[in-house]
């Protein structure tokens, strides 16, 4: 195996071609899914080693980079080469050409059902098919918003919210412990807020982080400010991510929090709704806030720690 992968870091270093690890690192796409558009779709047709390894051309990123920004504007990874090749009629319902409203059914007819399968299968497929911060945006916040708008409004219930949010538990864990995990990338600390129980925001973006390249220690839900400093000295960590969606602690933000930063030589982030509405007391203890948005958060931290290759 390890001679396999000599050979295509030789062939690539020899003709300028990136191996698939490498393209799914630039590019935030796993390697399952580029097979994927390439077998199913015809997407992207890479070069092959005589033992058979993907071989990929900078053409091909930048191919995979005008897919990407074609799927984020709603198009179906089905009619990506269409509009790809400029046949593809511009009055095309948006209803046809969404896949995230279809995948917002499924998963939705399935949660009402308490459907475990249909939840299972439905995530898988967008999984397969599109980059897991895309499938965050565009499918999960959407439906666990949608799912405390049922609740509100008496539609719904708690016992939905609590269904979902357990599968995703156990779904994102799964996923995390499972992910390839960077040898080499920045280490990050991630943690919710102490009396922070909700850990489903911090668990897409630790997911979407080791995508990016970095490696993440998880503390999870309700952590004390306090306890923090030993699991960044010890692990080497880089950088500190903390969320928070409640109300914060009394003295968490005004004394904890100051008191944290002055303990490390670190960054120290904060993500989630309390980011935003308690974003100048945040700045105060020194700290940096991100928002709610997993793609600009993790952009923000590239930019303070240098970008992961």
């Amino acid at each position: 195996m390890a001679q396999n992968s000599k050979e295509s870091e030789d062939h690539s270093k020899a003709e300028g071609l990136y191996p698939i690890r490498t393209v799914s690192s630039l590019t935030g796409v796993n390697s399952i899914t580029l097979r994927a558009w390439e077998r199913r779709y015809g997407l992207i047709k890479p070069v092959r080693t005589p033992k058979g390894h993907r071989l990929y051309t900078q053409n091909d990123i930048d191919l995979i980079q005008q897919v990407l920004e074609l799927l984020d504007k709603g198009i179906s990874i089905g009619q990506v080469k269409d509009h790809l090749q400029g046949s593809a009629q511009e009055t095309f319902s948006r209803e046809k050409s969404d896949p995230w409203s279809a995948y917002q059914r499924r998963m939705l007819n399935a949660i009402v059902r308490f459907d475990v399968n249909g939840l299972d299968n439905t995530y898988n497929d967008a999984l397969s098919l599109y980059p897991v911060e895309m499938v965050t945006k565009h499918l999960i916040l959407p439906l666990l918003k949608t799912l405390g708008l049922r609740w509100e409004s008496a539609e719904g219930s708690i016992a939905e919210e609590h269904f979902f949010g357990a599968y995703l538990r156990n779904k994102l864990g799964a996923r995390f412990h499972h992910h390839p995990t960077s040898l080499e990338g920045p280490a990050i600390v991630a943690a919710c807020m102490p009396g922070e129980q909700h850990e489903i925001g911090l668990m897409l973006f630790c997911l979407s982080a080791l995508t990016h390249g970095y490696r993440i220690v998880y503390l999870g839900a309700d952590t004390p400010l306090d306890e923090i400093v030993t699991p960044v000295e010890r692990s080497e960590s880089q950088a500190v991510l903390l969320s928070g969606s409640v109300e914060p602690q009394a003295q968490a933000l005004t004394e904890q929090l100051p008191s944290l930063v002055s303990l490390l030589n670190v960054p120290v982030f904060i993500g989630g709704s309390t980011a935003v509405k308690y974003r100048d007391a945040i700045v105060e203890a020194g700290a940096i806030p991100l928002g709610t948005d997993i793609s600009l958060a993790l952009r923000r931290i590239d930019e303070e720690l240098g970008s992961v290759d």
